[in-house]
């Protein structure tokens, strides 16, 4: 059996106590954090939490040699856990099928997403937000400023009168963790280069959800980009017109002032 396991939002007591059941039932665990991070944990914090040693897979361990994992599995019962929600990242769902190729048995055990957080904590309509985007540092796309496809999924969203959630880089060379300024974006700095081809745009900043302090703060893209969010992981999300319930959930909730 490989069970794959969402570990939550923020720190090792966002997982679910379906998760924690499966954890503790485990012959081993595996992880990869190179997709996501919890940000308000460590790996000594988590085996320490769940009372198991947990072996980190860096992105080659998982995408181009996954026979550790898998050959675990065949013989006993393998849990392999990851930041938010299992499946939301297609690596994850390339290592399901690749166990069921081997004729192993796979279960999915669900943790909060911060897409779930991004419309919870807003008070922005889910069913509003259209397709979802990461914004990569500078150069790491192979070119400067913002990728057009970027810029192409958030003005077809926009054109759709649906929101866009963007997900913030996170630097993966270091398989350790790492909870250096440059190693997660930062929403302000997204702010700075989102407000180039975006002037004139709402934005709304969602950070560190799931940790007892959220911070969520609206205003145009450039007034966000000359504050300080404090520390990661951040979110930035791009609003469309708003239903009148929605102006009003980000005045009361995020700060959303009078003229905007």
């Amino acid at each position: 059996m490989l069970t794959f396991v969402g570990l939550g939002l923020y720190d090792e007591r966002s997982v679910t106590l379906a998760g924690r059941d499966a954890i503790a039932a485990a012959d081993r665990v595996f992880a990869e954090f190179y997709t996501s991070r919890l940000v308000g944990t460590d790996i000594e914090s988590l085996e320490a939490f769940h009372d198991t040693d947990i072996e980190v897979r860096d992105r080659a361990g998982v995408e181009q040699d996954p026979d550790p994992v898998l050959d675990a599995a065949e013989t006993a019962d393998v849990v392999f856990l990851t930041a938010g929600d299992t499946m939301v990242s297609t690596t994850h769902t390339d290592l399901r099928l690749r166990a069921h190729e081997r004729g192993i048995e796979t279960r999915v055990i669900h943790g909060t997403t911060a897409q779930t957080a991004a419309g919870s904590l807003t008070g922005l309509q889910n069913y509003r937000f259209g397709k979802a985007t990461t914004l990569p540092f500078e150069g790491a796309h192979g070119a400067d400023g913002v990728p057009d496809s970027v810029v192409s999924t958030i003005e077809a969203n926009l054109a759709r009168d649906l929101h866009t959630l963007v997900y913030l880089d996170i630097k993966v060379d270091d398989p350790h963790w790492d909870d250096s300024d440059e190693t997660y974006m930062t929403a302000d700095h997204a702010a700075g280069l989102l407000a180039d081809p975006f002037p004139e745009q709402l934005g709304v900043v969602v950070a560190r959800a799931g940790s007892s302090d959220p911070t969520v703060v609206a205003d145009t893209l450039t007034t966000l980009s000359e504050r300080d969010f404090g520390g990661p992981l951040h979110l930035l999300v791009l609003p469309a017109d708003l239903h009148p319930m929605e102006a009003d959930a980000l005045t009361e909730l995020a700060g959303l002032p009078a003229d905007r």
